[in-house]
C-alpha cells in the first residue's frame, strides 16, 4: 500500500481551497465612500444635489435633440424643463413628508412644507414631474402622445445619473447581503438600492435606444419605459432595509413607490395592448424600406 506524504493537499482538500479563494473574490464589497459636500462661502453643495442637477440637464439637452431627431418643434421643450424640475421638487417633498415618513411632518408642523429642500422622494418627484407636463403641454395646446417617444429617450437616461446622486449619499439602505455588488455599511454589508436603481435605468436607456435604432416600437417607447422600470423598481424594493431607525414606510406591506411601480406597469402593458390592437399585422420594426 502507498503511503500518503506529508504536507501535500488531498484533492478534496484542494478543491474546498479553491472553493475558499473564490468565495473571498466574490466577497469584496463596494466601498462605502461618502463624498463631502463642496463648500462655496456658507452654501454646502451636496454631490446628491450636484448629480440630481446634472440629470435633469441631461434629460433637458437630450430632449431638444431628441425632438429635432423626431421632426418635432423643440422649442416648448426649452420651457418644460422649468415646469418639470419645480413640479418635481414639490411633488417630491410632498410625496416624502405624507407618504415615506409623516413623522416629520408631526413634529416639524406646517413650516415643513416649506422646507422643499428637505426631503425629497424620487416616486414623488416623477408624479410632480408628470403633473406639471400635463399642465404645460395642456396651456401649450401640444399633444403629449406625439412626445412620448422624446421623452422615454430623454428621461431614462437623466433619471439614471439622477440615481447616482442617492448612491453617492447611500440613502436607501437594503438589506444585509452577500452579494459582490451590496456596499460595506458601517454595520455591515448592504444592497444599496440608489446603485441599483441606477444600473436598472442604464439598462433600460440601453434598450430604449436599441429599439430606437431599429424602429421598432415607435410611438410607444414610453410604454415600454413605464413597463420596465415598474416591473424593475416594484421587485428591487422588497430588498429596501427594515432593522434600520429611519426607513421608508409601507402600507399593506408594500412601499409607496410599489403601489405607483404597479400603476405604470398596468399603463405600459395596457398601452402596447391597445397597439397590438389597432393592429395585429403592425409589426415591431415600422422602418420604412426607404430608410
Amino acid at each position: 500500500m502507498r503511503p500518503k506524504l506529508k504536507g501535500t493537499f488531498a484533492p478534496p482538500d484542494t478543491f474546498r481551497y479553491g472553493l475558499r479563494v473564490l468565495e473571498e473574490a466574490l466577497l469584496a464589497f463596494l466601498p462605502y465612500l461618502r463624498i463631502p459636500p463642496l463648500r462655496i462661502g456658507p452654501v454646502s453643495i451636496e454631490p446628491f444635489g450636484v448629480l440630481a442637477a446634472l440629470g435633469v440637464y441631461l434629460a433637458s439637452v437630450l430632449l431638444v435633440r431628441r425632438a429635432r431627431d423626431e421632426g418635432l418643434d423643440p422649442a416648448p421643450l426649452t420651457s418644460f424643463a422649468t415646469w418639470a424640475l419645480l413640479g418635481g421638487i414639490v411633488g417630491g417633498h410632498l410625496v416624502h413628508l405624507f407618504l415615506y415618513h409623516p413623522e416629520e411632518l408631526r413634529s416639524g408642523g406646517i413650516l415643513q412644507l416649506l422646507k422643499v429642500w428637505d426631503g425629497l422622494s424620487s416616486t414623488g418627484g416623477v408624479l410632480g414631474g408628470l403633473a406639471a407636463g400635463a399642465l404645460f403641454f395642456r396651456r401649450q395646446g401640444l399633444s403629449f402622445i406625439r412626445y412620448g417617444d422624446v421623452f422615454a429617450l430623454s428621461v431614462a437616461p437623466g433619471w439614471a445619473v439622477a440615481r447616482l446622486g442617492c448612491f453617492a449619499v447611500h440613502d436607501h439602505p437594503g438589506v444585509r447581503t452577500g452579494f459582490p455588488l451590496g456596499v460595506l455599511f458601517p454595520d455591515g454589508p448592504r444592497h444599496d438600492l440608489g446603485l441599483y436603481d441606477a444600473l436598472l435605468l442604464a439598462a433600460i436607456t440601453v434598450v430604449l435606444y436599441a429599439l430606437r435604432r431599429r424602429g421598432a416600437l415607435r410611438g410607444s417607447l414610453l410604454a415600454v419605459l413605464a413597463l420596465l422600470y415598474g416591473a424593475g423598481r416594484f421587485a428591487l424594493d422588497f430588498l429596501r432595509a427594515r432593522d434600520l431607525p429611519y426607513v421608508d414606510a409601507r402600507y399593506l406591506g408594500l412601499t409607496p413607490a410599489q403601489y405607483f411601480c404597479a400603476a405604470l406597469v398596468l399603463y405600459g402593458t395596457g398601452a402596447l395592448l391597445r397597439r397590438r390592437a389597432r393592429d395585429p399585422s403592425m409589426p415591431l420594426d415600422t422602418r420604412s424600406p426607404a430608410r
